[in-house]
């Protein structure tokens, strides 16, 4: 009879491997096509892996809790002569040579383990080096130590460097392995690696934030009368889109000597997931007026946080809203993802006195800090302003959004 393999298919394009988290259906199982198959974890979300055809599942190859790259074959499902036909199995494979090891299994590798090489994500953004800052000079040997282990140069921010200039040698780094194996260590998770790499590379650039303190109680007043009632954020995520759709150069990437302008005003916010920070996208913001967009926001809100965000949902995002003011901060300085320009941060609301001409007095009113960070080789301190005072303009008269 003869088998089909269940691969691990291309879950994003910065995915290049997951885990197995989850058997769905049992070894002898019949099973139709695109039926979900099984369930895994990547660095950003919970998948299922789909059936390509109908079949019997023969035997899974896989292990629960180990990670398997793209291309891996995780079972083998026995299939009929016609359905083998029908996804064209029985037709000559012209595969080249180098993908002979997936072309076998699927002849017949039903005793073969899946493959497990180490894989490295590619990461599509911005051209920066995935370098970062730690020690200033590392020798070759060093640089050996280092990989042999998984490490990165900004590991190495807290050693003290005994060599000249104060560059880190290798007893050093011995020395600091040696007495890390003393401490009490617990593993990170694939979401906590992933964020570190993220920040790792947006730190590559030279980022700086301008800040703005701007009066929320139009936004308090309208979001009242709204059923169902947009968060604070999907206000400034609102108003940070249509003040990009008026000037998208602010948002673009700087790759070489040319500043790539962003194609569609798509906008992600931050959500806390279990061990890190997802960000869902909005797409085409700017063409959605804000009640229309409160339905999609809460849904992917609630899917973030169980980490089931859909691919559609994931990246291509020219900016990030984060809400920090959920934590009672009213100041931070938020770092843009490396792929972004720049990140807008909303801070708590609180009640401040404000001058008031008219009255001669001071009144109460409820403002809130809005933060703008951003690359500082695509815009200065002057456009990133202009862009601040224009979302709060716009904050400031809710009905337009």
């Amino acid at each position: 009879m003869p088998q089909v393999p269940i691969i691990m298919p291309q879950l994003g394009e910065s995915i290049a491997e997951a885990t197995i988290v989850n058997w769905l259906v049992k070894e002898g199982a019949m099973v139709e096509a695109d039926q979900d198959v099984l369930e895994v974890e990547t660095n950003k979300a919970t998948m299922n892996v789909a059936a390509p055809c109908r079949g019997r599942v023969e035997k899974w190859l896989a292990k629960l809790n180990e990670s398997y790259p793209v291309g891996a074959v995780l079972g083998q499902l026995d299939v009929t002569v016609e359905e083998a036909a029908r996804i064209g199995l029985d037709e000559p494979s012209a595969e080249p040579e180098s993908t002979a090891e997936t072309a076998s299994v699927t002849a017949n590798t039903s005793e073969a383990a899946p493959s497990r090489r180490n894989v490295e994500p590619t990461i599509r953004g911005l051209p920066v080096p995935a370098h970062a800052a730690g020690a200033s000079y590392m020798s070759p040997r060093m640089k050996a130590r280092m990989n042999e282990l998984g490490l990165h140069a900004a590991d190495l921010a807290g050693i003290a460097g005994s060599g000249a200039a104060g560059r880190v040698t290798i007893q050093d780094f011995e020395a600091f392995i040696a007495n890390l194996e003393r401490s009490r260590l617990s593993t990170a998770s694939s979401m906590r690696v992933a964020v570190a790499d993220a920040m790792r590379r947006s730190w590559t650039r030279p980022l700086a934030t301008v800040a703005l303190p701007v009066c929320i109680d139009p936004v308090l007043a309208h979001r009242k009368k709204c059923d169902p009632k947009p968060g604070p954020a999907l206000y400034a995520l609102r108003a940070l889109a249509i003040a990009l759709s008026e000037n998208s150069a602010v948002a673009g990437r700087l790759v070489g000597n040319h500043i790539v302008h962003p194609t569609s005003i798509d906008v992600g916010f931050a959500v806390e997931a279990e061990d890190g920070v997802l960000v869902p996208v909005l797409r085409e913001v700017d063409k959605r007026p804000l009640q229309e967009l409160v339905a999609r926001y809460n849904e992917l809100v609630e899917l973030a946080r169980q980490r089931k965000l859909p691919t559609n949902a994931t990246g291509g995002s020219i900016a990030t809203v984060t809400n920090f003011g959920t934590f009672g901060l009213t100041w931070a300085t938020p770092i843009p993802l490396p792929e972004q320009t720049l990140v807008l941060g909303m801070g708590a609301g609180r009640i401040v006195p404000n001058w008031d001409a008219a009255q001669n007095q001071f009144v109460p009113v409820t403002e809130a800090n809005l933060t703008l960070s951003f690359d500082h080789r695509v815009l200065d301190g002057g456009a990133a302003g202009r862009l601040l005072t224009r979302i709060a303009a716009l904050l400031a008269n809710p009905t337009v959004l």
